[in-house]
C-alpha cells in the first residue's frame, strides 16, 4: 500500500513539491553558512517526494546525547538557520501544503494524502535538525528514549 501511495502522490504534485525543496536546497547551498539550510532541504525534498511509510525525528532523538554546551551551540545555530528558511522558503512551502491538504480531505479516498500533507505543511517551516528515517525506525528511537526517560524517574540505570 505504501508504494501505490507514494507512486501516486510522485505523479500528482510530490515531484513538484520536493522540487520546490530542492531549489530552496540549492540556492542555500551556494554560501557556506546555508549548508545545514540544504542539509535540511534535501532530507525533507525525499519526504516530499515519497512521504508514505517514512516519519521524521529530531536529530537529538536519535543520538540522545541531552543537552552540552556543544548540543547547546548547534541548537543555536540550527535555530537561526530554521527562521532564515521560515522566512525564505518555509512560508511558501506550508502554503502549498497546507491548500493540497484541504484540497484532499474533500473527498474520502483522498484523505490519506491530506494527512501527508498537513504533516509537511508542518515540517516545512522548521526542517533543520530533523531526520527523514522509516516509521519503525522513528517508533524504535521513540520507544528507546521513552524508556529511558521512565528509568531516569525511577531512579535506575539507563538502557
Amino acid at each position: 500500500m505504501r508504494l501505490v501511495g507514494n507512486i501516486i502522490w510522485f505523479v500528482f504534485g510530490g515531484i513538484w513539491l520536493a522540487g520546490i525543496w530542492l531549489i530552496g536546497a540549492a540556492l542555500f547551498a551556494v554560501s557556506i553558512i546555508g549548508l545545514p539550510i540544504s542539509r535540511a532541504a534535501v532530507e525533507m525534498a525525499k519526504l516530499s517526494a515519497f512521504p508514505f511509510g517514512k516519519d521524521v525525528v529530531h536529530i537529538r532523538e536519535i543520538d540522545a546525547k541531552g543537552v552540552t554546551a556543544l548540543t547547546a551551540a548547534t541548537g543555536t545555530i540550527g535555530f537561526v538557520a530554521n527562521v532564515a528558511w521560515l522566512c525564505s522558503f518555509g512560508w511558501i512551502l506550508f502554503l502549498a501544503y497546507l491548500v493540497a491538504g484541504v484540497i484532499n480531505c474533500f473527498f474520502i479516498i483522498t484523505i490519506p494524502f491530506g494527512i501527508q500533507s498537513f504533516k509537511l505543511a508542518g515540517l516545512s517551516l522548521w526542517p533543520v535538525g530533523r531526520r527523514v528515517v522509516s516509521k519503525e525506525f522513528a517508533h524504535e528511537v521513540r520507544r528507546l528514549n521513552a524508556s529511558n526517560r521512565l528509568s531516569k524517574l525511577r531512579g535506575g540505570a539507563v538502557a
